[in-house]
């Protein structure tokens, strides 16, 4: 959106925050004592929670600091009455010899559930599994690497291949051992005697491994991972020496750890107080369980969680859950949740990876944070497709960690079901922890004159017509300013033209100093031309010429995503590219012929037809050809070895990207389709399969696992 439209948005947004009057505060407490003391009651005495324990003890907040900015409306019955070195010039990067992987949230036992019936697909054998769940910790992930016994390197995970050197700052760390302890004799024997009968290898090779390595720690290299954290009361005491310095505080424990690991002082690192917990040994000793790993950790001195716990099965796995939830508040640290392992290491190296998430752990998450806040606004937001989105302005509040001060209303129908007014007091969470969402209206705190809300009859960007088509309102001018730059936006985009060094700023400032009115336009620029940009000196608009014009030979499928046709995405770009073969054909298709191309339909084909028939758009797409040359790649290699035999492909790969397992299909002359049927020939099944599979297996379809199609293509 040009700054000119952003910068007005503010100073209206600044109009709506008043200072509140000492009627208004009056009317405001009495309201929220009624509240309080209604669910207090409902809780104690009738035994219903009506909301949760956070959203109440936001309330609680809220009266508490009204009564603080007017202590003369505080009552005897109110509820808040009830209880009176050298620093480094910078870190090096490191690179981790095995990857340090993210995992899969879930929030529920039926997500839960879920998950393992997913890797049950993947290695069926039901007997095998067990699990390991640790309390997951609130913190920052290290890698601590030791040779020779002694500590020579901490690192972070980064982006989970490529992390940072703190190891400096590591060494200030009490919990975490500068020297490796080594076992024993009569410590590695009670380990062998419990766990060298319950493996699938021999018990004289299991022992000789683990005794091994134990004894030759002072002459090895061993990588360890862990979270390093700040226990609840050095945060609380951080935060107060923050405030007397003037300081702003950590508004969670995540932030505190990662704060304090990246000083490149580590003095400072030192005076914070961190601690460190144990979750793996990626070094191999011979151990067979994660359990194991966790024992193994405490032998050679690396402090372990001693709430984790093997559970036979996930109702095990759900009682700890629920039992760490409930004494959360008491424990000394910040947790979010629980990490559910699948406890034997041989199965769990068997289900392998998806993208950067191995398949045998899952983060099992608790219930997500709740508070109360006031909605002071609502306005529309316009998108790329001139979608106008509500979103609530609310009074800034802190949830999961992080202050919140809008949330997506999605659209009108939404907030009719909800009966959000403007003034409305509501519980706010964090869907998965991340996304701000609206829960509910505490209709008894409504105060008087709240308003209702109405979409807006003209765009508020450009003041064209707003038509309402299904759930949702457009802007019908297709020269919105705002329209305009997320469609170059998109254009731009990694999956379409992949042009470099072009952001939304840049963006709006292109269209603000009337450099471009349309995408086609940026092949106009010259580097001169691109100087004219704020803060732009020659070498920055010689880098962005240059992303453009590498850009002009482009395959059809990424030009046909680029231009941002309503409904199409990739994967509907590939089912065009592979029914028609060239750009003309897909011009001069009728409706019929595209509604009949798999993985289209009717409404994609109306839409494509619609576009395509446009003499606006007829007109953009002769100008835009005029720079662009539009690779056409042949749909299928003839007379291949996989000639005739359609491929469909459900859930995510890991071996290779979606539009590579295409091109492989194609290039040895076989078929590509989105949806199956008697005659799919393959059903290739990735990680998380879709309704797909179930089909496959009804219609006797041959199903294929990623390692067996890429063995089959090779």
């Amino acid at each position: 959106m040009p700054r000119t439209f952003f910068v007005r948005g503010i100073f209206l947004l600044c109009d709506k925050i008043k200072v509140m009057t000492k009627e208004q505060a009056k009317t405001r407490i009495e309201k929220l004592k009624e509240a309080i003391n209604h669910y207090r009651y409902a809780y104690h005495v009738l035994d219903q929670s009506l909301i949760s324990d956070e959203a109440l003890d936001s309330l609680k907040h809220e009266l508490f600091k009204l009564e603080q900015e007017f202590p003369e409306f505080i009552t005897p019955d109110s509820p808040t009455q009830r209880v009176g070195g050298k620093p480094l010039p910078e870190f090096k990067k490191f690179r981790h010899e095995t990857p340090m992987l993210s995992m899969e949230d879930v929030f529920s036992f039926e997500e839960l559930t879920a998950w393992l019936e997913k890797v049950q697909r993947v290695v069926p054998n039901r007997n095998q599994y067990d699990f390991f769940a640790e309390v997951k910790m609130d913190g920052l992930a290290l890698e601590l690497i030791y040779e020779n016994g002694l500590l020579v390197t901490g690192a972070t995970r980064g982006d989970g291949r490529i992390g940072e050197d703190v190891t400096e700052n590591v060494r200030t760390i009490d919990a975490i051992p500068l020297r490796l302890r080594v076992p024993s004799e009569k410590e590695i024997k009670e380990f062998i005697d419990r766990n060298g009968t319950s493996i699938q290898v021999s018990n004289s090779r299991f022992s000789e491994a683990i005794s091994y390595k134990l004894k030759a720690i002072s002459s090895s290299k061993i990588i360890i991972r862990g979270e390093a954290f700040m226990m609840v009361r050095d945060l609380q005491k951080l935060n107060a020496e923050q405030e007397k310095k003037g300081l702003p505080a950590f508004a969670n424990p995540r932030n505190a750890a990662a704060g304090s690991i990246r000083q490149l002082d580590s003095k400072i690192t030192a005076s914070r107080k961190l601690s460190f917990y144990g979750y793996d040994l990626v070094t191999d000793f011979g151990q067979t369980t994660h359990e194991q790993k966790h024992e193994l950790l405490r032998l050679i001195g690396i402090p372990t969680i001693k709430e984790t716990r093997h559970c036979k099965t996930l109702a095990e796995v759900d009682k700890m859950h629920k039992h760490i939830f409930q004494i959360r508040p008491s424990l000394p640290y910040w947790t979010d949740g629980e990490v559910v392992n699948v406890n034997n290491i041989k199965l769990f190296e068997e289900l392998g990876v998806v993208g950067k998430t191995p398949r045998g752990i899952v983060a099992y998450k608790f219930p997500p944070e709740e508070v109360t806040t006031i909605v002071l606004d609502i306005f529309a937001n316009v998108g790329r497709t001139g979608k106008l989105t509500p979103v609530a302005i609310m009074k800034p509040v802190v949830v999961a960690g992080t202050t919140v001060e809008r949330a997506s209303l999605h659209n009108l129908d939404e907030i009719r079901r909800l009966d959000i007014r403007i003034g409305d007091t509501v519980i706010l969470h964090k869907a998965g922890d991340i996304i701000p969402e609206i829960e509910k209206v505490l209709k008894e705190l409504r105060p008087r004159g709240a308003k209702e809300w109405q979409m807006p009859a003209k765009c508020p960007v450009c003041g064209g017509e707003v038509i309402k088509k299904g759930a949702y309102h457009l802007c019908v001018n297709r020269f919105c300013p705002t329209k305009m730059g997320r469609s170059v936006e998109h254009f731009a985009s990694k999956g379409a033209f992949d042009i470099e060094h072009l952001g939304p700023a840049i963006i709006d400032d292109l269209f603000e100093l009337g450099l471009i009115a349309d995408p086609a336009d940026l092949f106009t620029l010259s580097s001169e031309k691109l100087l004219a940009l704020p803060h732009f000196k020659e070498k920055a608009s010689e880098r962005l010429f240059e992303s453009i014009q590498n850009s002009r030979h482009i395959s059809l499928p990424r030009f046909l995503y680029g231009l941002g046709i309503s409904n199409v995405g990739i994967q509907t770009s590939e089912d065009l590219t592979h029914a028609f073969g060239s750009l003309e054909k897909i011009r001069e298709a009728s409706l019929e012929e595209l509604q009949k191309v798999e993985g289209v339909g009717v409404v994609v084909g109306q839409s494509l037809f619609d576009w395509f028939k446009d003499k606006t758009n007829e007109k953009y797409l002769d100008k835009l050809l005029k720079f662009v040359n539009v690779l056409v790649e042949p749909v299928h290699g003839k007379g291949g070895a996989l000639e005739g035999k359609p491929f469909v492909f459900t859930g995510s790969l890991t071996e290779m990207s979606r539009d590579e397992a295409w091109h492989a299909v194609q290039d040895k002359g076989g078929d590509v389709s989105e949806s199956v049927s008697a005659k799919t020939s393959y059903l290739v099944v990735g990680a998380e399969p879709g309704s797909k599979y179930e089909k496959a297996k009804k219609l006797g379809v041959k199903i294929l696992t990623e390692k067996e199609f890429v063995d089959m293509i090779k």
